[in-house]
């Protein structure tokens, strides 16, 4: 089977945790010991998250006023070989039989996409609101609520075509674990002749560029892996209940938060309509029972 498992940014570093080199690293060896789970007799492409570790560099970057800071495309990649790079170390320990490799994924925005007149991704890490308004009106920033407190947000265009398809399917094709696309890709937008490309100032969704990534693979099940257990009705409230399988046109006529579970679902459920195929949210520790359909969101055409 195909596998397209994508790892939510906060499956890998929890909420309010501090970013630091050891939290990120414990998160990581956690993950892997899931995966390898789903290993055999699987094709997989892992993707992941990168907003916290963007937002970081940006605030490392800010604290050097010498130099101008290195814009979102540029952080993108860095953060992209980082987290690929620790999760790659900790599966090769794991499975020393596999190959398993990190590319470097560039996706095309639209520089006309109206996302960069109304930014919504948030990076970085949380604030509380008069520290976010400080920072916005010292830094040019935009802020936004985030559960309980406030981060930055910046444009998320939507992803347009992913570029490195051809050496992901050979990789894939020669038994190789696949991890691309970290952090919904490095933004880039190509010249009006398609000749040639430049990076932009934003963030993709990563859930939307993972769903896309599937879709083009022709993968079998594109799984994501998140902080919660399945999507559920009600939640937060007393009468919250998780949902266990449930067809596309039931799910699509119910709303979920934007800021958390609401992009997720949008791009499972953009798989599923694209495909036939089936999606499954949940949680991280329970990625082989998801596999399995013992456990998580099962969303079916």
């Amino acid at each position: 089977m195909r596998i397209v498992l994508a790892l939510g940014g906060n499956a890998l570093l929890h909420r309010g945790e501090p970013l630091t080199s050891d939290n990120q690293l414990m998160n990581i060896k956690r993950a892997a010991l899931q995966i390898k789970c789903i290993v055999p007799n699987n094709q997989l492409i892992i993707t992941h998250g990168n907003g916290p570790q963007v937002g970081l560099l940006a605030l490392q970057a800010d604290a050097y006023p010498a130099v101008k800071s290195y814009p979102l495309d540029v952080l993108s990649a860095e953060t992209e070989g980082m987290i690929g790079y620790l999760l790659e170390q900790e599966l090769a320990n794991l499975l020393p039989a596999r190959s398993i490799v990190t590319l470097l994924t560039r996706v095309i925005v639209d520089k006309n996409d109206p996302a960069f007149s109304h930014p919504t991704k948030p990076i970085g890490p949380m604030y509380s609101k008069a520290e976010a308004l400080q920072l916005a009106k010292e830094r040019g920033w935009s802020v936004a609520p985030d559960n309980s407190g406030y981060r930055r947000v910046v444009a998320s265009p939507l992803p347009q075509k992913i570029l490195n398809i051809e050496p992901i399917l050979w990789l894939l094709n020669h038994e190789a674990i696949v991890i691309a696309g970290g952090g919904g890709g490095i933004p880039v937008s190509s010249s009006s002749e398609g000749y040639s490309s430049h990076g932009i100032e934003a963030v993709i969704d990563k859930d939307l560029c993972s769903a896309m990534l599937a879709k083009e693979v022709s993968a079998d099940c594109f799984l994501i892996g998140t902080d919660v257990d399945a999507v559920y009705l009600d939640w937060g409230k007393s009468t919250q209940q998780p949902i266990r399988e449930i067809s596309l046109s039931e799910i699509n006529s119910l709303s979920f938060a934007e800021g958390s579970m609401g992009p997720k679902v949008k791009a499972a459920c953009q798989f599923v309509a694209q495909t036939g195929k089936k999606a499954i949210i949940g949680a991280l520790d329970q990625i082989e029972d998801m596999l399995q359909g013992h456990a998580g969101t099962c969303i079916k055409a």
